[in-house]
């Protein structure tokens, strides 16, 4: 049995004042089940994706999604967290009690409300992410971790500020057709690459413009079995799904080679019997510049080190050969930690059924991959989707 995506939505991202964890739960709730054609009580099990880690004063919030309509009372409902992969943590887990058979519709709510937070609680909350004992006095918190990385490869395989500066100007510009995302501007490639007054240097070699924002959002799907799905207005098939985690010290593995993210990579295209050239596109977790550039690599599209030339040859490009974050990424998108995996396979199911905003739509994509990854490629995770009606 294979789950399908039946029904999703989606909310803005951005700074999103008036609104709380629980209205951007109880909103993507309400959204996805008018959309999949369903009632509260139609649902079996609710899973939701929330990281929180100090950001919402609310915790215990698997229950938060029952504000939305009381015929989910007494229903299963569990919350999950791995990091920034919290959203295809509650992706995964969905997916698993339907194919398992003990659900025919699971819903699944990813959430983060971050902006209320003070700008210095945010770096310890997402330094949280990284292993404290050796990473908890990095400066710059998370950015700190990931410069780091990015000084690591710099120093292996030569300067890559051009790729990087291509990277965010590539993803601002396809943002621009993203209704959802926070940050709706194309950039331009001069700007992400040279340094001034509004793209300092945060940490290391890594600038404003290839740091991911501080966001608030929450996205909601809705899983079906096959049958099921196959009797109701849409349904987008989970072809294959991989989670490989890694250990947690960055100083028991070689970071540079993203290895959780090639093992994730390759569990999910063996599963699918498919390669990475199969694929239509693909949505990636780009929280840092470096992290897509090595991410390139990691999914084969370039050996070790020549993550670049993919970017030259226009590989990753919108009108490319495989398109990479045409959504905009995490780094136009935005990145409220617990609603990114979720989002990402929402905007991917937007795509297969040729419902994605105008400007973003892809012409006749038939196979999407997502990568959604939590800490320095530590929680690991790639779905392969496919619409089968």
């Amino acid at each position: 049995m294979t789950a399908c995506i039946t029904g999703w939505a989606h909310s803005q991202f951005g700074k999103l004042e008036g609104e709380d964890v629980e209205s951007l739960i109880t909103g993507v709730t309400r959204d996805a089940l008018a959309d999949a054609g369903l009632e509260a009580a139609d649902i079996d099990e609710v899973i939701l994706g929330h990281f929180n880690a100090g950001f919402s004063a609310q915790d215990f919030t698997a229950s938060l999604v029952y504000q939305a309509d009381d015929g989910f009372r007494f229903k299963p409902a569990t919350r999950v967290e791995n990091a920034c992969a919290t959203g295809s943590a509650a992706v995964h887990q969905g997916a698993r009690a339907v194919n398992s058979g003990q659900a025919r519709h699971v819903l699944v709510v990813g959430v983060e409300k971050m902006t209320d937070t003070p700008g210095p609680a945010v770096g310890a909350n997402l330094l949280k992410a990284s292993y404290l004992k050796e990473d908890g006095d990095t400066p710059m918190g998370f950015a700190g971790v990931f410069g780091n990385i990015a000084d690591a490869y710099f120093q292996k395989f030569g300067d890559q500020s051009d790729a990087l500066a291509a990277i965010a100007a590539k993803n601002h510009a396809n943002g621009v057709h993203n209704p959802y995302a926070q940050m709706r501007k194309d950039l331009g490639y001069d700007f992400c690459r040279e340094t001034s007054d509004k793209n300092p240097y945060v940490a290391g070699p890594l600038k404003r413009t290839d740091c991911s924002l501080v966001s608030d959002g929450a996205a909601a799907i809705v899983l079906s079995d096959t049958a099921t799905a196959l009797s109701m207005n849409k349904a987008v098939a989970l072809r294959s799904t991989a989670h490989a985690q890694d250990f947690l010290p960055m100083s028991k593995r070689d970071i540079l080679g993203f290895e959780g993210c090639a093992e994730a990579w390759k569990r999910a295209l063996d599963q699918a019997n498919l390669t990475i050239d199969d694929l239509s596109f693909v949505e990636t977790h780009d929280c840092f510049t470096i992290a897509e550039l090595m991410e390139y690599e990691a999914m084969g599209l370039a050996p070790r080190g020549k993550g670049a030339d993919v970017l030259k040859d226009g590989i990753t490009h919108r009108d490319g050969r495989l398109p990479v974050n045409v959504s905009g990424g995490l780094k136009a998108k935005g990145h409220p930690i617990g609603a990114t995996g979720v989002s990402m396979h929402a905007l991917t199911a937007m795509q297969l059924t040729g419902t994605a905003p105008e400007g973003m739509q892809l012409k006749a994509p038939e196979l999407g991959g997502i990568f959604n990854m939590g800490g320095a490629a530590v929680a690991n995770y790639v779905s392969i989707l496919e619409r089968i009606k």
